[in-house]
């Protein structure tokens, strides 16, 4: 029998935290949507649809992917605009925001139909890996408190801040904080504030009456704000996972290493950027003194495309199925076709447990990338 690595999205754990952010959006009055750079399946948009779930977007492909997936118009950032693409920005999006001053003079003009912000850099950031950190010393991200005066320009209505990833409720609450001290004259002439993204208000451990508290207390405060919160993670987070196979056990110097169908560096790329273990189901996270311990290896020619160590109840043999937890959110966005490493399946396991078969890659998609 063939066997092919894939993605599974579970329906009932995506639906778990649909309704979840349903929920947080409805009690606090605020407008929460999904950020494509984490998540973009576009065939279970259907799904998203029926909680209300606008977009935003980075990038006309995704701009226009939310226009016509989720049939709303998107939110968009991007760290600058093209001329020849603006047509297509301001067909498929609600809110622009700028990155800078000089794109705004160079974009903004009267709309009806599109709300123009401003990004902000509020000089502080949680994140603790350079990689993801917007507001480290010489971000290209948003605006300082000098750089943008005491009020907006001419045609800006909102602002926007992103210095979250996979954060929690307190460290918006100091976000905020922050905000109101040093952009207080033009929060009090915004119409809109966009948190950005990072709002893990699915995992376990969220405290999701607090983040629910301190948005009420934030628009008690700020009655004439829209709050708007884009978090990606958080709408797939742990929804599902990858599973792959075992092709091949090799030993050098001692280390065992379970060659697997799938890669590291192609399909798990956060695995080495954060970098961060995931969890296999059934195995021992960190290595068991006598019990089979492997690095597992993916298949492609990168040298680092390998993590481990991982120990097992008994020794793993060609053909079994791994799995690795968690693999649904930026995974699957970030994949790529090096080496031409077989991409997996996506595939949807429904409440009734039925599997439907979203995409299967083959050569063509290969080939074609590279036409």
């Amino acid at each position: 029998m063939e066997v092919y690595p894939r993605y599974v999205v579970e329906e009932p754990l995506l639906r778990r935290n649909l309704s979840l952010i349903r929920k947080v959006a409805d009690e606090a009055k605020v407008e929460i949507i999904v950020a494509f750079k984490a998540f973009a399946l576009w065939k279970l948009f259907p799904i998203f649809r029926e909680y209300g779930f606008g977009s935003t977007a980075s990038s006309p492909w995704e701009a226009r992917l939310g226009y016509e997936g989720l049939e709303r118009k998107a939110h968009a950032f991007s760290p600058a605009y093209r001329a020849q693409d603006w047509a297509e920005w301001t067909r498929c999006c609600s809110h622009i925001t700028f990155n800078s001053l000089s794109q705004y003079r160079a974009f903004c003009t009267p709309s009806s139909e599109v709300s123009y912000g401003l990004r902000i850099n509020p000089g502080y950031s949680p994140v603790e890996t350079d990689l993801y950190n917007p507001a480290l010393p010489g971000s290209r991200f948003g605006l300082s408190p000098e750089e943008l005066g005491l009020h907006l320009p001419e045609g800006i209505e909102g602002l926007h801040v992103h210095v979250l990833c996979e954060g929690n409720s307190f460290q918006l609450e100091k976000l905020l904080s922050i905000i109101e001290q040093r952009f207080a004259s033009p929060l009090s002439e915004a119409c809109w504030l966009n948190l950005g993204g990072g709002h893990l208000m699915t995992h376990k451990e969220y405290n999701v009456p607090h983040l629910i508290a301190v948005l009420k207390a934030f628009r008690q405060r700020h009655p004439h704000l829209q709050l708007i919160m884009e978090p990606g993670s958080a709408f797939a987070w742990q929804t599902g996972f990858l599973e792959s196979h075992v092709l091949d056990i090799v030993e050098h110097d001692g280390i065992k290493t379970a060659i697997l169908d799938v890669s590291f560096t192609c399909h798990m790329p956060d695995c080495l950027e954060m970098p961060y273990k995931p969890v296999i189901r059934g195995a021992h996270h960190d290595p068991v003194e006598g019990l089979p311990t492997y690095r597992l290896g993916g298949n492609s020619c990168l040298s680092g495309d390998f993590l481990g160590d991982w120990s097992f109840d008994k020794p793993l043999e060609v053909g079994d199925t791994l799995i690795f937890e968690d693999m649904i959110h930026y995974t699957t966005v970030k994949t790529h076709m090096f080496n031409g490493v077989a991409h997996p399946d996506l595939v949807l396991q429904k409440s009734n447990g039925e599997e439907v078969l979203l995409r299967r890659f083959g050569y063509q998609d290969y080939k074609e990338r590279m036409d």
